[in-house]
């Protein structure tokens, strides 16, 4: 069983930086990704990483603003999210991925409790 659980979540102004980390506790996980939920809308993939570290997704959303990374060694997966924005707030998940479509939440589990960021103008 494997546990998933974010953290560096927080509140920042428009332009800011934070780092997201999704720790797993258990066995390894092969593939995670991350996921946002702004009030009144659909959960949506941000990213998404194989454990290998290759390949990696990017929602268009964040292309170029916002990275995911892996660190084997602290069994983690980060997410980097720079030049933030008021749309960017949301609660935001990571889960282990178990194949299929990438972009669909049903195909993930072991879902952390998630931490809220917040960005504002």
């Amino acid at each position: 069983q494997v546990q998933l659980v974010e953290s560096g979540g927080g509140l920042v102004q428009a332009g800011g930086s934070l780092r997201l980390s999704c720790t797993a506790s258990g066995r390894a996980v092969r593939s995670v990704g991350w996921f946002r939920q702004a009030p009144g809308k659909e959960r949506e993939l941000v990213a998404h990483i194989h454990w290998s570290g290759s390949p990696a997704y990017h929602a268009n959303s964040v292309m170029g603003r916002f990275a995911i990374s892996k660190d084997n060694a602290e069994n983690s997966v980060s997410l980097q999210m720079n030049s933030l924005k008021p749309e960017d707030t949301a609660g935001y998940s990571c889960a282990s991925y178990s194949g299929g479509d990438v972009n669909d939440d049903i195909n993930y589990w072991g879902w952390g409790k998630g931490t809220l960021v917040a960005v504002s103008s």
